[in-house]
């Protein structure tokens, strides 16, 4: 009899006590879940943003760190150094906040996934196939610690976020927003970084028939005409203060080192050309427009022991780097 009692008494007892610790388990659980949550940084309006896919036409909501982890993985090579990624993953920060608060380029969302148009992006998943396996926890984590360590972090200039700008390789010198798209940027100046050619993207050359000059020429400008047999048939008529090429004239058109760049593919306008008896090639220096960040300078800042801060404030002028 008092064994049934035990029973009955341990029974009731768990009955009772079950739903108690059930509920505490799911509160563990749910507060783990929503922890990173609620460690996120407050950007206010800017903490989540609205991603275009341009493959699929989809748009993905991201808080905007979240978002800086695929923008700093595409842009940047994770083997840099710390300090680089870090001030790679403020520029992206501040030129995404600076892009939505002046205006997005696109309906329906903030930025989309291209660096022709915005900041290239890739997830995790994708990043992942192209990385080495066993480099890729690593890799992945120096990332997530370049975004996370500089929670908050802008670049602004008399208190308002900057645009930004960043590019590969600046092939020794960075060049003024001015000789690209005419804009004026008072943060943007010609600046000199040692070390860049010893990155693979500091050389290239492009070569091209005569004859297919002459068809991209004629694409883009039907009166165009051209003498081979002149010595000066192309000839570089200015450079910018960084050393690119400001103004061409080719046959009977003047055209600028950004058009000549664009036509024919060339990774920067800071080049020279070697005309031979059926071609011409084009000996380039550096990758990308020249404004702003170098990455591959960033990295060689790095490397000669400059902060985060430090690579920032030498790119951009006249700045703060503030939350």
């Amino acid at each position: 009899m008092k064994k049934i009692i035990f029973y009955l008494f341990f029974i009731i007892i768990l009955v009772i006590t079950m739903p108690i610790i059930f509920t505490d388990v799911f509160k563990t659980e749910e507060t783990s879940s929503n922890e990173g949550i609620d460690e996120m940084f407050d950007y206010g309006e800017f903490s989540n943003i609205k991603l275009l896919h341009t493959e699929t036409g989809e748009i993905e909501e991201l808080n905007l760190d979240e978002y800086l982890y695929g923008v700093v993985a595409s842009e940047m090579p994770a083997s840099f150094e710390m300090e680089a990624l870090k001030a790679q993953a403020v520029s992206a920060r501040t030129y995404t906040i600076y892009q939505i608060k002046n205006g997005s380029k696109h309906d329906n969302c903030d930025l989309c996934d291209s660096s022709l148009h915005c900041q290239a992006w890739i997830s995790k998943e994708n990043r992942f196939a192209r990385w080495e396996e066993n480099l890729r926890e690593e890799y992945w984590n120096k990332i997530v610690k370049s975004v996370n360590d500089t929670k908050g972090k802008l670049v602004l200039y008399n208190g308002e976020p900057i645009n930004a700008l960043f590019h590969s390789n600046s092939g020794g010198k960075t060049e003024l927003a001015l000789n690209v798209w005419g804009g004026d940027f008072p943060y943007f100046q010609v600046v000199e970084t040692s070390g860049e050619d010893a990155y693979t993207s500091y050389n290239s050359e492009v070569q091209i028939s005569k004859d297919e000059l002459v068809s991209k020429m004629i694409e883009k400008y039907a009166n165009f005409e051209i003498d081979f047999g002149k010595e000066d048939c192309i000839k570089i008529i200015e450079y910018t203060d960084s050393e690119r090429v400001k103004k061409i004239k080719i046959g009977n058109i003047e055209l600028s080192g950004v058009e000549v760049r664009n036509l024919f593919n060339l990774k920067s306008t800071k080049f020279s050309f070697e005309i031979s008896k059926d071609t011409i090639k084009f000996a380039v220096i550096g990758y990308g427009h020249g404004v702003g960040l170098s990455q591959c300078g960033s990295d060689a800042l790095a490397k000669q022991g400059k902060n985060y801060e430090e690579i920032l404030k030498y790119y951009y002028k006249d700045v703060e780097i503030s939350e």
